[in-house]
């Protein structure tokens, strides 16, 4: 049985600052936790309802569960893992930004879409939400695990220093199913509400969209940033494996 002290420290790692100031993170489900232990991620703690789940677990009953998730139906499988350190930015030949994202569940798809397509990292504006928020970790699948997400200062600044043309996913840009997507280039995704930032918008070298096919005033507003990522990756790794 856990005690008070035990269940509110757990709860507190809900938050960034303490994630932070004690170098640990909380990861939920029994898939998501085996990503991590199979990928040597270092743990502190592990929880689970099922008594043989891993020889270093701790067996909770599903009350106990209950008090310590983040989620209204608990996982049966509870991770504290130590977050791991930062690395240096690699800058592949495709660099995927993300500018302001809020959504925990669009970053953790955007994520899990990364490592689907091969991509060994994220470059994320100071305020887009943290990639080790539990919601992102659970949305990711397990993909965090082989995506380092590395936060910047200035976005920009970061992309323009890898000397190769940034393009942004607009709603006004030229449309993706018309345009050669270069093969060696970093592509951003923009904030849910806001898109990209202005800043950031006068140093694209170019602007991309998904044309929407409804016609008419009765039709969707936009996409969802997950999705739209989703479309933009499929549609560049297409037109890569078409021109090996």
């Amino acid at each position: 049985m856990l005690s008070s002290n035990q269940r509110k420290f757990i709860l507190q790692l809900n938050k960034k600052k303490y994630r932070l100031a004690n170098k640990l993170f909380v990861a939920e489900g029994k898939k998501v936790v085996n990503e991590l232990i199979n990928s040597d991620w270092r743990f502190k703690n592990i929880f689970s309802t099922e008594k043989n789940f891993h020889l270093d677990s701790k067996l909770l009953t599903l009350e106990e569960m209950k008090k310590i998730s983040n989620f209204k139906t608990p996982s049966h499988v509870l991770g504290i893992f130590i977050l791991p350190d930062s690395q240096q930015i690699i800058s592949e030949d495709i660099t995927i930004g993300v500018d302001g994202i809020s959504d925990p569940g669009n970053l953790g798809t955007i994520i899990r879409l990364c490592d689907w397509f091969g991509l060994s990292e994220l470059i994320c504006s100071k305020n887009t939400v943290d990639c080790f928020n539990s919601k992102v970790i659970q949305a990711s699948m397990g993909s965090i695990a082989r995506i380092n997400c590395h936060y910047v200062d200035d976005l920009g600044g970061a992309l323009s220093a890898m000397e190769k043309p940034i393009y942004g996913a607009t709603l006004k840009g030229e449309s993706i199913y018309s345009s050669i997507l270069p093969n060696r280039a970093s592509y951003v995704f923009g904030s849910e509400s806001h898109g990209i930032s202005k800043l950031l918008l006068s140093q694209l070298e170019g602007e991309l969209s998904i044309p929407m096919f409804r016609e008419g005033d009765n039709k969707a507003e936009s996409l969802n940033v997950a999705n739209a990522s989703a479309i933009f990756l499929s549609e560049l790794f297409r037109d890569l494996k078409e021109n090996d």
